[in-house]
């Protein structure tokens, strides 16, 4: 009997693929990288599946036939397109003292994604893990190296927890291929070495503390208090330029240098990618207003900051994660 009951095609999107929307745009954004193209998919996803209703037989849940369709939208935008990275999967760290190179565009560069367009606002804490471990930068940027069909068995299997013989199904393959495939994703993840990241805490006193110190020492521009926050082989990226820098001296030197118009900055906290981050505003000038300049996406690990992800395409970023355009001085 199909769960799936018939309405006006509107009412049908609304009423019952809307539910799903959340956990489909993360699915989507694991797959490709993107927040906006995740989005994009999702809405085809609705689109095909109002425009197909009429021949859902019922043999699968909705939940499952509308994963078949975002998956065969995402195999479509995939094929023959170039993976989306972060600066570190496509060059060597460099010295402070490099001179940009020049911008990279917006495709090239895995994008962060707010917690609310893919952890679900009802669910169980175990799940709200799950979804916030597996959203991480580091976990989509690794996914990115698998080919498309590995990364949708991946995901379903060990992120969504479907069973073999659900994604044999969905992808129209043997639950034999489906495991040989989930064997080699797991083989492929294991040889990137993944750097485990602690998930953001609002309940954490020591992560709420160090997230403070970080803002003061930011805000006041003082860097040996924030290099002392930073793990010693810490990193700073900036897409959309390729270049990136490791460890205290560097990233010490490259805010006393090339980065000196941070000085001054104000922050305003937000969660993406299932951890802490702020929204950046440099100052406009004295008695001007703040200026959107930069998304943080902070990587925290036992305690210490491991990566600061400094996303420059403010014009798109900002909105989406519900910023404001300005600050008052």
């Amino acid at each position: 009997m199909s769960d799936l009951v018939a309405t006006d095609g509107a009412d049908v999107v609304e009423e019952q693929f809307e539910p799903f929307r959340v956990e489909l745009t993360g699915y989507c954004y694991r797959m490709l990288g993107s927040v906006f193209e995740a989005e994009d998919a999702v809405q085809d996803t609705m689109v095909r599946a109002w425009k197909s209703f009429d021949r859902f037989e019922g043999r699968s849940s909705v939940r499952s036939w509308l994963y078949r369709i975002a998956t065969n939208v995402c195999l479509d935008s995939l094929n023959g397109r170039e993976r989306r990275a972060r600066p570190m999967d496509l060059s060597s760290p460099v010295p402070a003292s490099s001179a940009l190179t020049p911008a990279r565009p917006e495709a090239t560069w895995i994008e962060p994604i707010p917690d609310g367009r893919v952890v679900p606002s009802v669910a169980d804490p175990a799940e709200v893990a799950v979804a916030r471990e597996s959203v991480r930068l580091a976990f989509v940027a690794a996914l990115q190296h698998l080919p498309p069909r590995q990364r949708a068995v991946l995901i379903l299997r060990e992120v969504l927890a479907w069973k073999a013989s659900e994604v044999a199904e969905l992808l129209g393959s043997s639950v034999a291929s489906v495991n040989s495939a989930l064997q080699r994703a797991r083989a492929a993840l294991a040889e990137g070495e993944i750097t485990a990241t602690d998930p953001v805490r609002p309940m954490d006193e020591e992560q709420q503390s160090l997230l403070a110190r970080y803002v003061d020492a930011f805000e006041r521009y003082d860097l040996d208090s924030l290099t002392a926050l930073l793990r010693e082989d810490a990193t700073l990226s900036m897409p959309p330029y390729e270049l990136w820098l490791r460890g205290h001296a560097d990233i010490r030197e490259w805010f006393l240098g090339t980065g000196i118009g941070c000085r001054g900055s104000r922050l305003v906290p937000i969660v993406a990618n299932g951890t802490p981050g702020f929204g950046q505003y440099r100052s406009s000038g004295p008695g001007g207003s703040f200026e959107p300049w930069a998304l943080q996406v902070i990587e925290i690990s036992e305690g210490q900051i491991i990566g600061l992800n400094a996303f420059l395409d403010v014009p798109h970023l900002f909105p989406l994660f519900g910023l404001p355009a300005t600050l008052d001085a």
